[in-house]
């Protein structure tokens, strides 16, 4: 079986992050500040989204933070579980029923961007991330040498 060595794998992870963390983060972006939650949950309601300004702000503040989350590599985990989540919501309740591609009001984007988002809650960060930088702070040699009493 081929494995990427380490780095690769890290810059794979990096660019995953970015890509899709940019596209998140302009979605959300677009809910909270061009479009504005107003219309953005007349919008949901339109397509028949249950709970539309409680969905509304949930998808722009979990797009618009987490996308930033996703691009610095902070808590990428539960940023991760929180946009598939936003796109779960979105797959159930706007385009399951209108095929895969995007120009029929297909399903496509929110499933590449929720399982994209579902990988990488599961891998973490990777390496180039504010998540790794904490995480090697925290090792035990950080802390002092452990005395026996």
């Amino acid at each position: 079986m081929f494995v990427f060595p380490a780095q690769i794998r890290d810059l794979a992870i990096l660019i995953a992050r970015l890509g899709i963390g940019i596209v998140f983060f302009a979605h959300g972006w677009q809910k909270l500040f061009t479009i504005g939650l107003g219309p953005t949950a007349a919008g949901f309601k339109a397509m028949g989204v249950p709970l539309p300004t409680l969905s509304a702000w949930y998808a722009g503040i979990v797009e618009f933070f987490g996308g930033a989350l996703l691009i610095v590599g902070l808590a990428v985990p539960i940023a991760g579980v929180l946009l598939f989540l936003d796109m779960l919501g979105a797959f159930f309740t706007v385009h399951i029923g209108h095929g895969l591609f995007v120009n029929s009001g297909g399903a496509e984007l929110v499933i590449a961007l929720g399982v994209g988002s579902l990988l990488l809650a599961a891998v973490g960060a990777g390496l180039y991330s504010i998540d790794h930088a904490i995480a090697a702070n925290r090792t035990p040699a950080a802390h002092g040498p452990k005395t026996i009493p």
